[in-house]
Parts: structure tokens; C-alpha cells; sequence
């Protein structure tokens, strides 16, 4: 595999602090926002990514001292997501010193939105996210959620991710809500049917529980590794992470 293999740590951010749930529900406090940065920057992580998870169902921008304060210890390229609806608010987080937005909710709704913002930013910093769940109704038994997981569209998400990829986004960050904080897996599938229909780098989230799963989701075609809990609560380390990856002839960054 030509590209390298990237460690994400994931800060989910709610009132200001880190936060980690169990399927977007049953949410945890997991710290304040700069030190998880701080800790996680020094600990390798090879990027970071702050995501402020109420914004969209509040109506709000993403909080943006907090990214303001990320970004002053911040030593890796970080994204930012959560209420970026159109170029305006993308543009204030990217100035408060992200490298990258994320938009998922509004990108859904309004998908002229990605080509204004690639339009205006570049590629490179704009991923589009899409949650997930499992529908056996659609073709690829798999429909796209809105608004940090609660609404079903009934659109399905592999097609989604193609129309997506069409735009020229470069990174899509699909996130399985039954897999969501529960340490049972990343959504293999679901990461092999977008790495087969998309030349977007595709980012694994929502499942990661022991060291044998980001393995996993790279052999699935993932080249991102984004998880939260395991990080957050001590039970992998990011440094143990890599040495276990290393050893299995990946290439990491």
C-alpha cells in the first residue's frame, strides 16, 4: 500500500469538554480538550480530530475558542467538524487555526455545499463524514444518518460516498453507529464497499476496541485510523498501536 497509514485520535467535544458515548448516546466526560490534544500530539498521534457533536442538532457554529486553544497545542494536522454548514463557518474554524473541516449533516442536505467549499479551500481540507447503520432494505444494506446520528434519510451510504467522491473530496470519514464507542470492531463492510467504489482516502471510525481491529480496517482499506475510548481511557496506547501495526509490514506515517 503506497500511502501510509495514519493514527487519528478522535476528540468529541460537548459544553466544552471531551466526551465519549455508546452508540452517540450514553455520553461520558473524557477530559478537557487541550490537554487530550497536548497528551495526544506527544504521545505520536499522526493527526487529530475535534468534533463539537451537538452543534448541528443546536443550530450552532462549532465552538470556536476551543478551537482556537486545540489549535495553539495542536502539532499534527487537525480537523474540525460539527455545525460546518456552508463556506462561512468553515472558513471562521479553519482561521482559529484548523487544518481541515469536516461536514457531514448539511453536506447531506445541500451538496452544492462540498463543491462551494472545495471550491474555495481546496481539497485537502474538506472531508466529508457520513454516519451509518445497517438497513437491509437498500442495495448495500447500509443508510445514511444525519444530525449526529439521530435522523435516518433513507438514503443509502455507499452511493452516498460515490456522489461524494464525484466531488473530488479527497478524505471520507464514514462512522458506523452500531459500532459507535462499543469496542466491538470497525464496520468492515462498510469501509470495504466505500475503499472499492471511492479514490478518497477513507477513514475508520466507530468500533475500534483492541489492537487486532485497526488491522482489520486497514486490511479492509482504510489508510486513517481515527478511534476515541481506547484512546482516551488508557486502554491502547498510540505508540503500542504502531509498534503492533509496524510489525505486521505496514507502512505507517
Amino acid at each position: 500500500m503506497d500511502e501510509p497509514i495514519r493514527i487519528m485520535p478522535c476528540l468529541d467535544m460537548q459544553n466544552g469538554r471531551v466526551v465519549k458515548g455508546v452508540h452517540f448516546v450514553d455520553i461520558k466526560d473524557a477530559g478537557d480538550p487541550v490537554e487530550c490534544a497536548r497528551a495526544y500530539c506527544r504521545a505520536g498521534a499522526d493527526e487529530l480530530a475535534l468534533l463539537d457533536i451537538t452543534a448541528t442538532v443546536e443550530n450552532r457554529p462549532t465552538m470556536l475558542d476551543v478551537v482556537r486553544r486545540v489549535a495553539e497545542v495542536t502539532t499534527v494536522p487537525f480537523t474540525v467538524g460539527g455545525g460546518i454548514s456552508d463556506v462561512t463557518t468553515a472558513r471562521a474554524v479553519l482561521e482559529a487555526g484548523a487544518d481541515k473541516v469536516s461536514t457531514s449533516s448539511a453536506a447531506f442536505r445541500h451538496p452544492e455545499r462540498i463543491e462551494e467549499m472545495l471550491a474555495e479551500f481546496g481539497p485537502d481540507r474538506v472531508t466529508v463524514a457520513i454516519d451509518v447503520d445497517v438497513n437491509p432494505a437498500l442495495p448495500s444494506g447500509y443508510e445514511v444518518y444525519i444530525d449526529g446520528g439521530r435522523t435516518a434519510t433513507g438514503a443509502d451510504a455507499i452511493a452516498w460516498a460515490r456522489t461524494v467522491d464525484g466531488f473530488g473530496v479527497q478524505t471520507i470519514l464514514p462512522t458506523s453507529k452500531a459500532g459507535d464507542g462499543a469496542r466491538t470492531g470497525y464496520d468492515l463492510p462498510v469501509i470495504r464497499a466505500m475503499a472499492e467504489v471511492c479514490s478518497a482516502t477513507i477513514v475508520a471510525s466507530g468500533g475500534a476496541g483492541k489492537l487486532e481491529h485497526f488491522y482489520e480496517a486497514v486490511q479492509a482499506g482504510a489508510t486513517v485510523l481515527l478511534a476515541a475510548s481506547v484512546f482516551h481511557f488508557g486502554l491502547i496506547g498510540i505508540g503500542d498501536l504502531k509498534a503492533y501495526l509496524r510489525d505486521r509490514g505496514l507502512n505507517l506515517a
